[in-house]
């Protein structure tokens, strides 16, 4: 997921905090599962408060609450405001080297015995700011969802990915406190799923931005002929379908404009069953027949729009769409712009 989105922040800048967290977590994943067994061995006391684990679970934390931001807000991580935000980090881990340098030692473990006759030494208070700052960084992930609602623009699936980083997060936070194989591996699948998910939704706006096949005009009918045989040019066969789908669709203009109209009723039209209709659409880049219907209807729009046919979304419906909401997409992915802001430059 890393080198893939490495290859997307090449063309997105927004992307290239993603792609180096997300790699520094799968390295650092793939550095412990060795010693998993190790971890769980030395972890049987009823509680582990292990300042190895702690200072982690407070790197990792942070590092979950600012990188989708980078995301939807790349000015979030300008460098001052970085190092004002992980000045908690900062100052623990400076305090850490100190008592070391002092000779502070301590038991690397205590049980719940141990943590209370220790609760008020140095090491202990130490132990328990990690943990805070830990739970402040979690309690930020979980404000994620809110602060991107500030910015229109920012797609839902960002906001639901913020709030799985949340409740995987709560997880790991229990993973340090009482270590054990089974829940290292439960976190590892749920947070690896709401990466994968993250990752596929990011890659389809580059797939949404991908150039639309054009209509091509054809002027005259295409001869009948036979259907293809075993021996026949399959692809010559699929261009013959589709020429003839575009030239039923280029002179039956009233009929498409009505949103009953579907993919049963354009095979009806011109006598193809379904399954060969879509594949000669899709041999020429389209996704399904009502893809390729709704792009007539698209550019059928637009012409409306150009020629002051349609000043307001609800005369965007006379071109055949059946609601708003199904208007907005399918004008966004194939002319590239919204529709209110196409009928906002017009007017």
């Amino acid at each position: 997921m890393a080198a893939v989105m490495a290859l997307f922040a090449r063309h997105k800048v927004q992307y290239l905090s993603i792609t180096w967290i997300m790699g520094i977590f799968g390295v650092a994943v793939t550095c412990v599962v060795p010693f998993a067994d190790m971890i769980e061995a030395a972890a049987l006391h009823p509680a582990i408060l292990h300042p190895g684990p702690l200072f982690i679970l407070m790197c990792f934390v942070f590092l979950q609450s600012i990188y989708p931001l980078g995301i939807v807000m790349p000015g979030y991580l300008q460098w001052g405001r970085m190092w004002k935000y992980a000045l908690p980090i900062i100052v623990l881990s400076a305090l850490y080297g100190l008592l070391t340098l002092m000779g502070v030692t301590s038991p690397s473990y205590y049980s719940w015995t141990e943590f209370g006759k220790a609760f008020f030494t140095v090491d202990m208070l130490m132990r328990l700011a990690t943990l805070a700052v830990s739970a402040y960084y979690i309690v930020n992930i979980f404000r994620l969802p809110r602060v991107m609602l500030r910015y229109p623009h920012v797609p839902r699936y960002l906001q639901v990915y913020a709030l799985c980083l949340g409740l995987t997060s709560c997880l790991y936070f229990w993973l340090i406190l009482r270590f054990s194989i089974f829940t290292f591996e439960l976190w590892v699948i749920l947070f690896t799923l709401a990466n994968i998910y993250m990752c596929l939704r990011s890659l389809e706006t580059i797939a949404l931005s991908l150039p639309k096949p054009e209509i091509q005009v054809v002027e005259e009918e295409p001869v009948a002929k036979d259907e293809v045989g075993d021996n026949e040019d399959f692809n010559e066969a699929n261009l013959y379908r589709f020429e003839r789908a575009e030239f039923w669709m280029q002179h039956h203009r009233d009929e498409w404009k009505d949103n009953t109209f579907g993919r049963d009723q354009l095979c009806e039209a011109i006598g193809i069953n379904r399954h060969l209709l879509l594949q000669s659409v899709r041999s020429q880049g389209y996704n399904n027949i009502h893809d390729y219907i709704n792009v007539y209807r698209v550019n059928e729009l637009h012409r409306m729009i150009m020629a002051g046919e349609a000043h307001n979304l609800t005369e965007c419906l006379d071109a055949g769409f059946g609601t708003i909401k199904t208007a907005r997409s399918c004008f966004e992915k194939v002319m590239g712009i919204t529709l209110d802001e196409s009928l906002a430059s017009r007017k």
